[in-house]
């Protein structure tokens, strides 16, 4: 039943999204010329919804599907971290236009050559994976 719910809700974003043009290479080309406010308004406008919903999350003391707390503590600060992460995810993302959820939704709409970006991704993931242990965190 989870799966059923998961995959409707995965579906419903995937059409928010390409309906919305946020998993259009043209819109996310425009936002890194700063050209456009459009994908800057997505961005906004989900951001301003996590917060909120993140609040409410912990002020409600809400739990999860199954039960559980949820696990909302702060990460710790690390400015190397973020930066260099924040730059390797922006080149990836302007390199392939299109961030993870919106290759998702690529795929779905019947554009083939994003599974070269997906597959790349799947495997940098992996690779991340085996050598996690030896990376400054």
């Amino acid at each position: 039943m989870k799966t059923l719910v998961y995959l409707i809700i995965g579906t419903f974003f995937g059409i928010v999204m390409y309906k919305s043009e946020a998993a259009s290479w043209f819109r996310i080309y425009e936002m890194f010329e700063f050209g456009s406010f459009h994908m800057y308004g997505i961005i906004g406008s989900a951001l301003a919804i996590g917060v909120i919903g993140t609040q409410i999350i912990k002020r409600r003391n809400i739990k999860a599907l199954g039960g559980q707390d949820m696990q909302l503590s702060p990460k710790a600060m690390s400015i190397p971290r973020y930066l260099f992460g924040g730059i390797l995810f922006g080149l990836g993302w302007a390199l392939a236009g299109a961030c993870p959820g919106p290759m998702y939704v690529l795929a779905g709409a019947g554009y083939g050559s994003i599974l070269i970006v997906i597959f790349g991704a799947i495997l940098g993931t992996f690779i991340y994976g085996l050598i996690r242990n030896k990376l400054p965190h």
